[in-house]
């Protein structure tokens, strides 16, 4: 019997380990990205050449060549203990980092919550946006493929390339965040804020490029750990700094406008977890179909309630100290960053040490959007599938790192515009899948083979109209900064966001009948 090969040899492709994936090849059975046998005429065909070759010898390197192909279960490696650990741990990477800190300091700051108010909304909303989290990652064993290929199996195949556009669009959005933390930290931490915040931005994005680019072994060798440093660090911020914490003050504003702020933080850190969604399966596409689902699915919701709730409640608490103590009101002043370096002040040097171990925290985070952006890239357009994915990677790390540069300044009106508004598609998204997977999928499954045939894949008018009414729900209930809908404008002066609820409810309830109907007149 032939020996399967190795998780670090599938780890690097179909071009490495020579498989062809019959799902790519079109009416006449040629794969598509095969290479012309006749001599490169243009540049665009020499350009490719030479990009495959590059591809090539990088594999030697331990590239991982892959893209959006599926892996197909005899490319899998069997499932340890090991490996749902390596799952719990992964999430506390990503998530035990600057980001949910500043993310937290917004609770006293912008929306005026108590300490008390701010940790219940940011344990309860980060414990409801990580279900589908989790919910999604198991569907990488099960099915081998991308998170968004998934999609397609509600969405069809034109749909589904919205689905696409806005979930890279969280990517980039998430990645310029936390490089524009990066470069403040560092800036706070250099004598008198001698290096400017552009320093942090390129060497976060430099790192993040090379070890997404590499791909998932790399991947999970650094979160691996990742954890641990970033776990002493913060845990010694706590220690240091909680003795500022103001644990008494109350929320701001009369009942209703608490109720609004309090939806609204809540609505915050809903968004924050959910996100993740949208790539959820494809740090787990390796792990073999038989992997217990319900131990993937408790070790990633325990990874991230875990570090959400660890780190928004040391941002909560630093932030709670600023309009009592002047040094941490100065330090928020300058910026975020600089408020998480002045928490460590106490300690002298060892205090900046600290805190750039939490800004390379930042790097566990970037991670793996700048991973995801490459495969989400190649599902636009069949000819960028021929694209390897490792250019992919590279455009993405490059805008986002442009857009950083561009917005290191508004980082709090990013933070509270975007960062909910994109949890809105992502809630739809999931009421979507989940009914199609619980009524219209229970008896048959799905069939994975047939993951990149248009004519075999559902239309997608269905979810496309379920789609758009959730959104009309989400627009009509949400609250923000630049816009307020008219049912959230009912709840205080700021408004209540309840945007990603009623967007979901919506969803849910016309999808079905939606369904049936595309079921019934097309019959896929």
């Amino acid at each position: 019997m032939a020996s399967s090969p190795s998780p670090k040899d599938v780890e690097k492709g179909q071009h490495e380990v020579g498989i062809v994936d019959h799902s790519l090849q079109g009416d006449n059975g040629k794969a598509e990205d095969e290479l012309p046998s006749a001599q490169p005429s243009s540049f665009a065909e020499r350009l490719a050449i030479q990009t495959k070759k590059l591809e090539q010898y990088l594999i030697k390197y331990n590239l991982e060549a892959r893209g959006l192909q599926r892996v197909e279960p005899h490319e899998t490696h069997e499932v340890t203990w090991k490996d749902y650990l390596q799952a719990f741990f992964l999430w506390v990477s990503i998530n035990l980092a600057a980001n949910n800190i500043t993310l937290g300091m917004l609770a006293p700051v912008i929306f005026g919550l108590g300490f008390q108010d701010a940790t219940l909304c940011a344990v309860f909303g980060s414990i409801v946006g990580s279900i589908p989290v989790a919910y999604i990652s198991c569907w990488g064993p099960i099915s081998g493929n991308r998170t968004l290929i998934f999609a397609r199996y509600t969405f069809g195949w034109w749909p589904t390339k919205l689905i696409v556009v806005l979930n890279i669009i969280i990517l980039l959005g998430y990645s310029l965040l936390d490089l524009v933390i990066a470069g403040q930290i560092l800036s706070a931490v250099s004598t008198n804020g001698k290096l400017n915040v552009v320093v942090g931005i390129i060497i976060v994005a430099v790192i993040c490029w090379v070890i997404s680019t590499f791909g998932i072994s790399l991947f999970h060798t650094y979160q691996r750990y990742a954890w641990f440093p970033q776990l002493i660090a913060v845990s010694i911020l706590y220690g240091v700094s909680s003795s500022n914490f103001d644990l008494s003050t109350p929320s701001h504003g009369d009942p209703r406008t608490r109720t609004g702020n309090r939806l609204s933080f809540f609505s915050l850190c809903l968004s924050a977890a959910i996100t993740y969604s949208g790539n959820g399966a494809d740090f787990f596409v390796y792990y073999c179909p038989s992997s217990s689902r319900s131990r993937l699915f408790i070790a990633s919701l325990l990874g991230l309630v875990v570090s959400f709730t660890f780190a928004l409640t040391v941002g909560i608490g630093l932030a709670s100290a600023v309009p009592n103590i002047e040094a941490y009101a100065a330090a928020y002043e300058t910026s975020h960053g600089a408020l998480i370096v002045e928490g460590l002040s106490s300690l002298g040097g060892f205090g900046k040490f600290l805190a750039v171990v939490i800004l390379f925290s930042l790097v566990a985070n970037t991670i793996g959007p700048s991973y995801s952006i490459g495969i989400d890239l190649q599902m636009l357009a069949r000819v960028a599938q021929s694209v390897p994915r490792f250019i992919w990677n590279t455009c993405g790390v490059v805008i986002y790192t442009v857009c950083a540069l561009a917005g290191r300044n508004s980082l709090a009106v990013i933070f509270t515009n975007f960062l909910a508004l994109m949890g809105y598609w992502v809630s739809i998204w999931i009421a979507i899948t989940v009914e199609e997977q619980l009524i219209f999928r229970r008896k048959t499954g799905y069939d994975w083979t047939m993951w990149n045939l248009q004519g075999k894949l559902p239309v997608g008018a269905a979810a496309l109209a379920a789609f758009l009414v959730g959104w009309a729900g989400a627009i009509l209930c949400m609250a923000q900064h630049w816009y307020i809908g008219p049912i959230a404008s009912q709840v205080g002066e700021y408004g209540g966001d309840m945007g990603n609820y009623v967007g979901f409810t919506w969803a849910a309830l016309v999808y079905p009948p939606f369904r049936w109907l595309e079921v019934r007149r097309f019959r896929r």
